[in-house]
């Protein structure tokens, strides 16, 4: 067992050194990064698009997918948008880690992007324990996925900076306590910034692309 500690430890700690070696290639290039997680189907590629669309027209943003399996579904709704698009296909991991995400900035323009958004793999779990040099950590809880979230999978909420609450359109539809929710939340992360938003129908986007562009670089 100590052994397979020491080797899960070295394993952390140089992810953690390649992570800082991708954030001061970001600094370097003044690049705004962030690292978008959600379970499947929370949408976000929706929120990406949706990001896209609203976002001033001085911001430059290319999009790092990362998926379990080789299809390009994602990516390619993103390229078909105008924005340079790098897939990860991580053999079947259920995170991104930040060699890989090295790879992928490799692959991009960086001296002509303010923005880079990475788009985890879905999954709640995995992505948490891994750093992945962006600057911050961004999660979208969807309102069909329940309000037990933050309960059943504590560790994701602790590391994060912000949190986007999708499909609020569906609201009227669905039994989700509001309340509750965000009680489990702010016993995890408290004054989390949270934003309540409907990729659908764009409802909310406009205090989310406000809070986005203030962060950012213009170049």
């Amino acid at each position: 067992m100590k052994q397979r500690v020491e080797i899960v430890k070295r394993i952390m700690d140089s992810n953690d050194r390649l992570a800082q070696n991708n954030q001061a290639v970001l600094y370097r290039n003044q690049v705004y990064g962030i690292n978008l997680m959600a379970s499947p189907g929370a949408g976000k590629t929706s929120v990406i698009l949706e990001t896209i669309k609203r976002l001033p027209a001085t911001i430059k943003l290319g999009v790092i997918e990362g998926d379990t399996a080789p299809v390009t579904i994602d990516s390619d709704k993103i390229a078909a948008a105008g924005i340079p698009a790098v897939q990860i296909n991580t053999g079947g991991e259920c995170h991104l880690d930040a060699n890989m995400i090295e790879l992928a900035l490799a692959q991009l323009p960086l001296e002509a992007l303010n923005l880079i958004i990475v788009e985890n793999v879905g999954n709640l779990i995995c992505p948490a324990a891994f750093q992945l040099g962006t600057h911050a950590n961004v999660l979208i809880a969807s309102i069909p996925e329940g309000d037990d979230k933050p309960y059943k999978y504590p560790n994701i909420y602790r590391g994060l900076d912000v949190l986007l609450i999708n499909k609020i359109d569906l609201s009227p539809y669905i039994d989700f306590r509001m309340d509750y929710f965000q009680q489990g939340v702010e016993m995890l992360n408290p004054g989390l910034k949270t934003f309540a938003l409907s990729a659908k129908t764009g409802e909310g986007f406009d205090a989310w692309i406000a809070w986005l562009t203030d962060k950012i670089i213009t170049k």
